[in-house]
């Protein structure tokens, strides 16, 4: 696509999640499985200090959920909300600190805690703590230059367990988690352009050393828009290798919005007056088995005539009705261009004519509980009306496929105001100065150090250093002169490892230091560390007891002689027919039988001359 001329601008704002304590109290900052009991809370919407209600806050309250709440055994009552905030954790605050000095921007004198309203049950208190930290900073990527206008310090919220019907169960481990959140300019002007910048602000996060790893510890909001669309926030993206997906499908989805209006405004189509019909008489011997149970239960059947939208509902907006309508509490839609189907199609002529529809009109149904489906229906009715102006600005949940789902309109200032709980604190300039002594070296700096200290190729550094395991490279490097197995370890043995499912980060510094160590000692061989280091992670065990579990210890040049003596009688033809050319495919079979207890190099150099003995003397 010409992203260029639809006038693609993308802003990203990141947050990233501060290896610290929880940002009011002292409660540990980990995710934990060790719930204790259970509480719960109705949240509803406050007005903000200019007497003001967020549009976002009242979508939310329309829902009418519960939210049932999982303390832990080292839950405290500010995470519950029965007690007020204590101070701004000071570490969170040097590190949000830290980015804005790494990123060129002002910091503030004096840093305000600000209450964001948030009735979506993340937060026990209905809203999040958040402040404004620096402004008017700039990341160099390339060539160009992206503003960051602002670098802001909030806490984390709950994390969601399970969604029900009526209620949404949260853990309160996550909640109060110290977040950086760091906003760029809306500069941005292709999808792989706003990976690259993700990816240069998280290396910049990462090489402070003070912020968590893995999966959920960071996330991304993408705000997306082009020429004639509207700005739409995609939130909570965590795998920046989707990034690029996201805004590709969200360029197409506001295309095809827009396609859509101008159809109807070709056709004339007045939404002003839509009205919902009670079909259910119409439906009293049908074979959809979904719409009969709904009946059955004491449901009923409305419908809605849709004009001018004929042809305009599979691909593109019968999915965006249909999902205000899911939020709504019914379990989905029918519309009449995926008609017949799903047992309904005998009805179909009834309901056009008791709806009264003419060519170019199309129609919806859905089936539920009278309340719930009037509900619904009005839901759906307005997102009719936004059909025939556009595309609605709003905040939308990311999918595993790149595409995503409406979540709730996009939040105004109106869910601002002041947190009165929290002192201001002052921003010295003695602490700026000791924060600007002790900077991380740059990401781009220190890959030219290690690529020239260490003699490793630079992809391997880069691999290490996006990562964030330059420290343990190093320490490994320097310590047993093994830079290249060490990287190696780090940028292919890991990915594989984490890719199988095992966490890398429960692994400490001293047991990859006895793994070294071992290496050293000539215990087992290079080819066997993957295997080893399996091991270790697989049975939660050291080093050592890992070896014994293999059986591993060091080959002598006699076993290997002997293993490859009978691996090549095994396949003397192979041998004669192929020659020296049989070496490469051999090598693989004896290293599986030596299960990395011999070195390659040597392995190699024996069977290379057993073969030249056997094809040169004819053996």
């Amino acid at each position: 696509m010409d992203y260029a001329g639809l006038g693609l601008r993308v802003g990203l704002e990141i947050h990233q999640q501060v290896d610290t304590n929880k940002l009011f109290c002292d409660c540990p900052s980990e995710l934990r499985e060790d719930t204790s009991g259970s509480f719960m809370r109705r949240l509803r919407p406050t007005q903000s200090e200019l007497g003001e209600v967020d549009r976002a806050a009242i979508e939310e309250a329309r829902k009418k959920l519960k939210f049932i709440y999982q303390p832990l055994g080292t839950t405290c009552l500010v995470e519950a909300d029965e007690e007020p905030p204590h101070r701004g954790n000071e570490i969170a605050i040097d590190v949000a600190l830290e980015m804005a000095l790494l990123l060129d921007a002002k910091p503030v004198d004096e840093i305000h805690f600000m209450r964001k309203i948030v009735i979506d049950g993340s937060n026990t208190a209905g809203f999040q703590r958040s402040a404004l930290v620096a402004m008017n900073g700039r990341l160099e990527v390339g060539s160009q230059t992206v503003p960051i206008p602002m670098i802001g310090l909030e806490e984390d919220a709950a994390r969601k367990i399970e969604q029900r019907e009526d209620s949404v169960v949260y853990r309160l481990d996550r909640l109060g988690i110290p977040l950086v959140e760091i906003s760029t300019g809306p500069v941005i002007e292709s999808p792989e352009e706003a990976m690259k910048v993700a990816l240069r602000l998280g290396s910049l996060l990462r090489a402070t050393k003070k912020v968590k790893r893995g999966i959920g510890t960071i996330r991304n909001d993408l705000n997306i828009s082009i020429a004639e669309g509207a700005r739409v926030e995609v939130k909570g993206v965590q795998e920046l290798n989707m990034m690029s997906a996201y805004v590709e499908n969200e360029v197409k989805r506001q295309l095809s919005l827009l396609e859509a209006r101008d159809t109807l405004r070709e056709r004339g189509a007045d939404v002003t007056d839509l009205k919902a019909t009670d079909l259910t008489s119409i439906f009293q011997d049908t074979e959809c088995e979904t719409i009969k149970t709904r009946i059955e239960a004491g449901g009923v059947v409305l419908g809605i005539r849709l004009p001018g939208f004929s042809g305009l509902l599979r691909d593109r907006l019968g999915p965006e009705l249909n999902r205000y309508a899911v939020l709504a509490g019914v379990g989905g839609t029918f519309h009449s261009d995926e008609l017949p189907a799903y047992g309904i199609g005998k009805e179909v002529p009834d309901i056009r004519k008791t709806l009264g529809l003419e060519d170019d009109d199309a129609f919806l149904i859905l089936a539920d509980r009278k309340a719930v489906a009037e509900e619904a229906v009005g839901r759906v009715i307005e997102r009719v009306k936004m059909a025939a102006e556009g595309v609605p600005e709003e905040t939308r949940d990311p999918g595993q496929d790149g595409t995503t789902v409406y979540s709730r309109p996009l939040p105004g200032k109106a869910r601002m105001y002041p947190e009165t709980d929290v002192p201001p604190i002052t921003i010295s300039a003695e602490r700026l100065e000791r924060i600007e002594a002790e900077l991380p070296e740059l990401p781009e700096d220190k890959m030219e150090r290690l690529v020239r200290e260490y003699g490793v190729h630079e992809q391997q550094i880069g691999i290490i250093l996006e990562d964030g395991y330059d420290e343990l490279f190093e320490g490994l490097a320097k310590e047993f002169g093994e830079a290249r197995t060490a990287a190696s370890m780090i940028s292919n043995v890991f990915p594989e490892l984490e890719r199988q499912g095992h966490r890398i980060d429960t692994i400490s510094v001293q047991t990859f230091r006895d793994l070294f160590i071992f290496l050293r000692d000539g215990t087992f061989t290079r080819e066997a560390l993957p295997e080893v280091l399996r091991t270790v992670l697989t049975e939660g065990t050291t080093v050592e007891a890992a070896l014994r579990k293999l059986g591993l210890e060091a080959a002598s040049k006699q076993d290997v002689d002997a293993i490859v003596r009978d691996i090549v009688e095994e396949r003397l033809e192979f041998v004669r027919e192929k020659g020296e050319d049989a070496v490469g495919p051999l090598m693989g079979v004896v290293m599986q039988r030596l299960r990395g207890r011999a070195d390659g190099k040597l392995v190699s150099e024996i069977l290379a001359e057993m073969i030249e003995e056997i094809v040169g003397g004819g053996k």
